[in-house]
């Protein structure tokens, strides 16, 4: 069942405002029950403190999960033309590429999904990591007892580069800062495993503790660590919960459940903002958390 199916205005012209002026959400009866349709665009203001740069513009696609008819590849590709007009400094793509098992639909193929996201551009770059399904529901990941993806070979081929526990440094109008991107922290062969492929350690392992961080996480779980090196942790994984009753999301796949389910969270100075996503798992069906484009702008906070 389809209530909204905007797709004609994926094509319009987008405002010439900041990232705010692209902030466009469902309303009333049209935020119930999606299935397909052009994605809302929400924004978020973080400020910190911390971040001594100019306005960071960032847009974040999460949990894509290419399946036809409900967002294919014809769907991806209209979102990633209305990326590329918008005037971001940094795209980043937060994982679950492939389909979430079982899902009813045509799955596209890794190299399908990732063809089209190598079109993407930025003046930063884009960047990516991978999240648990892109290991879990990985053809090859299950062929070579989960040392290899298929997922992360697509992307890699395509010419875009993968965080795996590794940082980025960049540089933003002469203020520099660093990118850092973690593995799955669900990204094992069955969730009964609870065994991490994220290392912390490991993707810090050459930030100098003086320049800023921003941390790619695909699970906001690891919010929960409390890791002081990065001053904002980007995340999807949960969906927004996909069924959203008034703030209650009981089927959020977070061991906190709804404390890290979505948007804009803050703790002990640390900012979090959790996607909710592009695509579905296992049921084609959102209430009312509809698909999204997540644009964040990280500015900094004079007043600490």
């Amino acid at each position: 069942m389809t209530l909204y199916s905007p797709e004609a205005q994926m094509t319009q012209a987008p405002p010439t405002g900041g990232l705010k002026d692209h902030e466009n959400r469902r309303r009333g009866w049209r935020r119930l029950f999606v299935s397909r349709g052009a994605p809302d665009v929400v924004h978020h203001d973080v400020s910190s403190h911390r971040w001594t740069g100019p306005p960071l513009h960032i847009a974040m696609l999460s949990d894509i999960h290419t399946t036809s008819p409900w967002n294919g590849p014809e769907h991806l590709e209209r979102v990633v033309a209305r990326v590329n007009a918008m005037p971001v400094d940094l795209v980043l793509l937060m994982g679950d590429y492939i389909a979430a098992l079982p899902t009813p639909g045509r799955f596209a193929t890794p190299e399908q999904t990732a063809g089209i996201l190598a079109q993407l551009h930025a003046p930063l770059g884009v960047y990516a990591i991978l999240g648990n399904h892109d290991w879990r529901d990985d053809d090859l990941a299950k062929r070579t007892d989960y040392k290899q993806s298929r997922a992360l070979n697509a992307l890699q081929d395509a010419g875009l580069t993968v965080l795996l526990n590794s940082a980025h440094r960049l540089n933003h109008q002469s203020a520099p800062f660093w990118l850092v991107g973690y593995d799955s922290q669900l990204g094992h062969k069955h969730w009964k495993h609870r065994t991490h492929r994220h290392d912390p350690d490991l993707a810090f392992r050459m930030v100098p503790r003086d320049e800023p961080a921003i941390l790619m996480a695909h699970e906001p779980d690891c919010f929960a660590l409390n890791n002081p090196r990065a001053l904002l942790q980007l995340s999807g994984h949960t969906h927004g919960g996909q069924a959203n009753f008034f703030g209650w999301r009981p089927l959020t796949p977070s061991e906190y459940k709804a404390r890290y389910a979505y948007g804009h969270v803050e703790e002990n100075g640390n900012h979090l903002v959790v996607s909710g996503g592009l695509g579905y798992s296992h049921v084609p069906l959102r209430i009312a958390q509809p698909p999204e484009i997540t644009l964040v702008t990280l500015r900094g906070d004079i007043a600490g």
